[in-house]
């Protein structure tokens, strides 16, 4: 369905997506508003009725992108209720399907770079995106079994952005295209394994 086009979505949801697809492509700072709003099918003054400026539409697709990834979380758990290893292995294959699908890296990632003002409110966002994502991994990962869950959900953490920061730079054959075994190595080294048991005292 095309934005600027669509006689479903109201002018804000058209903005929104429209803002998205280019802010992804292009960066924040490459595009105006003006070409957001003709992607939208509308122009500068709608655009400007809904959105006071456009930090505040960057606002609004960064909590797009929170709400995106609270669905994400919640589809781990319908579709592996109970299963935490289960959960975790989705975690794991989403991530996989981010870093290889999409030579452009995280929305988020990308935003924090281009961000740099002091106080802008889209980088509080981005924190708060970020750090929820890590400890809700972290949570898995020790519902899961895992030992050192915290490491681990860090460990894991780092080697995803840096895959997908990877491939922006080397490309898709380059050491991202090794994040879904690496990824899966580093969490056999982190399970827990069974306590030998305690020696008997021997009294002689």
């Amino acid at each position: 369905m095309s934005v600027a086009h669509s006689d479903v979505l109201r002018p804000r949801e058209r903005i929104l997506l429209a803002a998205r697809d280019l802010f992804h492509r292009h960066g924040i700072r490459g595009v105006g508003v003006e070409t957001i709003a003709e992607a939208a099918g509308t122009n500068k003054m709608t655009l400007y009725r809904h959105f006071d400026s456009k930090d505040d539409l960057i606002v609004a697709y960064l909590r797009g992108v929170a709400v995106e990834v609270d669905e994400m979380w919640r589809n781990f758990e319908r579709n592996h209720p109970g299963d935490m290893q289960g959960q975790l292995k989705a975690w794991l294959v989403c991530a996989d399907e981010c870093v290889t699908s999409d030579d452009r890296g995280c929305d988020l990632a990308n935003a924090a770079v281009e961000l740099t003002q002091d106080g802008h409110p889209g980088r509080a966002i981005i924190e708060q995106l970020k750090t929820e994502h890590r400890n809700r991994l972290a949570s898995l990962c020790r519902r899961a079994g895992i030992s050192q869950p915290e490491v681990l959900a860090d460990t894991l953490t780092l080697l995803l952005e840096g895959a997908r920061v990877s491939r922006q730079a080397a490309g898709s054959k380059g050491p991202s295209a090794k994040f879904m075994s690496t990824a899966e190595a580093v969490i056999e080294t982190f399970k827990a394994k069974p306590k030998a048991p305690a020696k008997r005292a021997s009294y002689r």
